[in-house]
């Protein structure tokens, strides 16, 4: 698979559409949101793309737009593992790789910390090009690297849930509500932009029979949402509502890499 990309771009894409599916991909023709997503993925080439998912500068964007204030406050950036003096972090902490998805640790308690075996994990992500495996080709251009943020914490003790806004060129269309998130699974719930109608989108939220309460800072992230959205034909938007304040996630352009069954 790998090799896929270096012969074609689409050749891959094809593979795993397939794969996936067990349909073809008319990429030429494009009807689902998938086949969209994978499209845009190939063809919408924009430097604002490759900022905006890099985990690390996208904080400059936010700033820029005057929405810095939803930004987790920022323990360090490295370049390289060893950078990192794990003594001087405080006792709880996110560490992710900011060139790809999913690259994340997320540390309660220092103490408990396997401070090696997070090392390893780190180096392997930072030699790993994420856009060889499933052809995100936004991730090939963006410079590996780690930050550390602030672990946010629910008043309640429970996971902290998160607000994933689907936005087309500037305008929220729904959202997804990630609640009881663990390290295998979550439930996912989708809502019009009114927070008024479950959306038919997840055949486990409907059949769970399960209502979500919106947000308290809902107004100030659909607000943020559309603003830092405008650039792009598509982008999913992903916040955190804790303590009544909106903070920001990330900015994801293939939502499971363009292929969700």
């Amino acid at each position: 698979v790998r090799g896929m990309l270096r012969v074609s771009p689409l050749l891959l894409t094809q593979y795993r559409y397939h794969r996936a599916t067990g349909k073809w991909l008319d990429i030429k023709d494009p009807r689902s949101f998938d086949e969209k997503l994978l499209w845009l993925n190939l063809y919408w080439r924009h430097p604002l793309k490759v900022r905006c998912a890099d985990k690390y500068a996208v904080r400059s964007y936010l700033e820029e737009n005057g929405l810095g204030r939803l930004l987790k406050e920022l323990y360090g950036v490295y370049t390289h593992v060893d950078e990192i003096d794990f003594g001087r972090l405080p006792d709880q902490f996110v560490l992710k790789a900011t060139h790809g998805c999913g690259f994340n640790i997320f540390c309660k308690d220092k103490a408990r910390l396997d401070i090696e075996a997070t090392k390893d994990k780190l180096r392997a992500w930072m030699r790993t090009d994420i856009s060889q495996i499933v052809g995100e080709l936004h991730y090939a251009s963006i410079v590996p690297r780690i930050i550390c943020e602030a672990y946010l914490q629910d008043p309640s003790g429970r996971p902290v849930s998160d607000y994933k806004v689907y936005c087309f060129d500037g305008r929220a269309h729904c959202t997804m509500a990630c609640t009881d998130r663990s390290e295998k699974k979550a439930n996912y719930d989708f809502y019009d932009l009114g927070w008024r109608n479950k959306l038919a989108y997840s055949k486990t939220s409907l059949l769970a029979n399960r209502d979500i309460p919106k947000p308290d800072a809902y107004e100030e992230i659909i607000a943020a949402a559309e603003k830092l959205s405008k650039p792009f034909p598509f982008v999913r938007m992903d916040f955190f509502s804790v303590g009544g304040r909106a903070y920001f996630g990330e900015m994801t352009f293939s939502p499971n890499g363009g292929i969700d069954t």
